[in-house]
């Protein structure tokens, strides 16, 4: 695999996709979650189990985007999260929905309306921890590596927030705050791959001293790409499977998780490399 030889296409792809996102941002803002807007709860006591699917055939009327969750310890009750200052004339027809359909006592719910308990300032915060884990790895690899490693390394996480970004602003995505723990988890992530990859290019350039440092980036990456892929492909298994099967709180959070390994893996292999090798010309040539 030669990535040196096409790095214009792999950067011609990740701009287009961060490129495309922040025109839908432009244009439409993220779709905030209920943490980010408040909204409307409404808890019903069904008396046996219904699927989150079945619940939304009845809820999607009023907010399809609301979020639904099992309670209880036979998940015969429901928890509905709307991110809509939902009537009472609305709350009343759901009930009466779930009363016809599934023979739900009418008087076992409550319902409760509350404003956002995530806004402005936890949002700062969680930028404010992506830069300072940014500089603290940036000072790591510096040390470790060289300056320019830790650089490349950056902007590579750069780009897998951007890229996760991106995604959920074309498709719409609710952002809440399992949204931001996915971001910093895969600062955390992504690095891994980054700096198993860069270790590999040092270690070639002390066995190959001779060769140019575009063909021992090229070595190192196939050398390194078995296990790359390999243990992204056993994450990503776990990451999905929890996605498929489990319910709507663990789905918001491995959402964003299997976004960002899959932006990650691409970064480590393609992103950060090359920009390595950019910033070693420029190193030369100056």
């Amino acid at each position: 695999m030669n990535v040196i030889k096409n790095y214009k296409l792999f950067y011609a792809i990740s701009l287009a996709v961060i490129a495309v996102g922040l025109i839908m941002f432009a244009v439409n803002g993220l779709n905030y979650g209920i943490d980010f807007t408040g909204g409307t709860m409404l808890q019903l006591e069904v008396g046996k189990f219904v699927s989150v699917e079945q619940a939304r055939e009845i809820v999607s009327v009023y907010d399809e985007n609301a979020s639904i969750i099992h309670s209880g310890p036979e998940k015969a009750e429901l928890i509905i999260r709307s991110s809509k200052d939902l009537s009472n004339k609305d709350t009343t027809e759901i009930v009466s929905q779930f009363v016809e359909v599934y023979g739900m006592d009418g008087s076992n719910f409550q319902t409760q309306k509350f404003g956002p308990f995530m806004g402005k300032e936890i949002r700062d915060r969680a930028i404010f921890s992506v830069i300072i884990a940014s500089v603290l790895m940036l000072a790591y690899i510096s040390f470790r590596f060289q300056f320019k490693f830790g650089v490349a390394a950056v902007i590579a996480l750069v780009h897998d927030v951007l890229v996760t970004f991106a995604v959920y602003s074309v498709l719409r995505l609710p952002v809440n705050s399992s949204f931001i723990a996915a971001i910093l988890t895969i600062v955390g992530y992504s690095i891994n791959d980054t700096i198993v990859i860069f270790d590999r290019i040092r270690e070639e350039s002390k066995i190959y001293p001779k060769l140019g440092f575009g063909e021992v980036i090229n070595n190192s990456i196939n050398l390194s790409l078995r296990r790359t892929l390999f243990t992204t492909l056993t994450t990503l298994m776990a990451v999905t499977i929890l996605y498929i099967v489990g319910v709507e709180d663990v789905k918001v959070l491995a959402l964003p998780l299997i976004i960002g390994m899959l932006s990650g893996t691409y970064s480590s292999l393609f992103i950060a490399t090359p920009i390595l090798y950019s910033l070693k010309r420029l190193k030369t040539n100056g």
